[in-house]
């Protein structure tokens, strides 16, 4: 029987990238996302190991229903992969928005978090896999960078999470990529990590055998 993975995020870029490569490696796939019509459009495109849920991931009672119709449509849950974020327009603390602040915190940490409470009854039924997207920005000190803190965040968080899920078996990694060509920049960088590298990582860790937990890994431009 498929093992299950429910990607958020999954309408473009690295989720989109993980949600075809999983497939690939024989994953059912749950797409959750906002966009109602990319999401349906991946799904066709991957075929019917996957299933569209459109989804505010701020929402908990929304998440609570998508992981439920999940479960319902493939029997289990095996991994889930916390990919949704947003970074901010105006750059710096005095110079910030904290109306941007705002919604980028709801999403990148409060949805995480979300995320991991409405998964974790589901994954430890299947002794089961809760993966995150931090960034570099987690590991370092950037001038001013909110976004950076929010990753922080992330980073901290996800060995926190490790730590929990070790007792029933379950496991946590956080995948920390440099700059990556995808549509959360405005232009184009074909010479940085593509959604695919991330993607072939996602998949990596959470098909190591049982006695093997990847925590994090960490992923730069070669060029």
């Amino acid at each position: 029987m498929a093992k299950t993975l429910l990607i958020t995020g999954a309408s473009s870029g690295i989720g989109a990238a993980t949600a075809r490569a999983a497939a690939k490696s024989g994953w059912n796939v749950a797409l959750l996302a906002r966009s109602q019509d990319k999401l349906e459009s991946l799904a066709h495109e991957i075929g019917e190991n996957a299933l569209a849920l459109p989804c505010d991931v701020t929402d908990r009672d929304e998440l609570r229903d998508a992981i439920g119709k999940t479960v319902t449509r493939f029997g289990s849950l095996e991994a889930v992969y916390a990919n949704a974020g947003k970074g901010v327009d105006a750059a710096g603390v005095e110079t910030g928005d904290p109306d941007e602040w705002h919604d980028m915190i709801h999403l990148n940490i409060l949805a995480v978090l979300y995320t991991a409470h409405a998964a974790l009854p589901e994954l430890r039924k299947t002794k089961g896999h809760f993966v995150v997207t931090g960034s570099k920005a987690g590991r370092d000190h950037l001038k001013g960078s909110i976004y950076g803190a929010t990753k922080w965040f992330v980073q901290g968080f996800a060995g926190n999470l490790a730590e929990e899920m070790r007792e029933w078996g379950g496991r946590c990694t956080v995948i920390t990529p440099g700059m990556v060509d995808t549509p959360f920049f405005d232009e184009p960088k074909p010479g940085k990590i593509q959604p695919e590298d991330v993607a072939d990582a996602v998949v990596f860790a959470i098909e190591q055998p049982a006695t093997a937990a990847v925590r994090e890994i960490h992923i730069m431009p070669n060029d």
